[in-house]
């Protein structure tokens, strides 16, 4: 949840590592700019996937309810939704920081399918982490998509079989679009 705190811990543990090997290192101070500048790179290089907002706007306008569950600290995880933009394209927004649970607990799941009054069966987990978005939400009979954004396909030894997997977000609304002419 301390993203920040937890880089300056790894990269002062990496210099005394080189300081007990005998190497020369440089100060705490240095170690601490070192981390915080690469917190800043990290967010700076953030972007969305290219046709994120197209599909969302997408989905939203077809009538599908959206909720953006995330996991972080609450005052990080906003920045990123004010700085893209999405809260007012989800019914319901979902930060692990401003609860006491996130995925892949169970109850991140549950609270999402209360707030948006649905029930698992008929509701979709699009995602790219294979524990929190395939195998924890399948557990409650989610419908769980992967989103294998680099096309390396899921690792050899993966037990994890995910209900679609997509490498594009589009590919999702050719899905809503075939499942609707389906139900209508």
């Amino acid at each position: 949840m301390r993203l920040a705190e937890a880089r300056r811990e790894i990269v002062a543990g990496s210099f005394a590592t080189l300081a007990q090997a005998g190497r020369r290192v440089p100060s705490a101070d240095v170690a601490r700019r070192l981390a915080d500048r690469f917190s800043a790179c990290r967010d700076e290089q953030m972007c969305l996937f290219p046709d994120a907002l197209d599909v969302i706007d997408a989905l939203k306008a077809s009538g599908v309810l959206l909720a953006l569950v995330t996991n972080g600290a609450a005052e990080a995880q906003r920045a990123k939704i004010l700085r893209f933009d999405l809260a007012h394209r989800f019914d319901h927004v979902q930060i692990e920081g401003e609860h006491d649970f996130g995925k892949p607990d169970e109850r991140a799941y549950l609270h999402t399918l209360d707030k948006l009054g649905t029930e698992a069966r008929g509701t979709w987990m699009v995602g790219d982490n294979l524990e929190w978005e395939v195998t924890a939400p399948q557990r409650l009979g989610i419908y769980a998509i992967w989103f294998d954004s680099e096309g390396r396909g899921l690792p050899r030894d993966s037990a994890v079989r995910p209900d679609r997997i997509v490498r594009a977000l589009s590919e999702l609304l050719q899905e809503v679009t075939q499942r609707m002419s389906q139900t209508a």
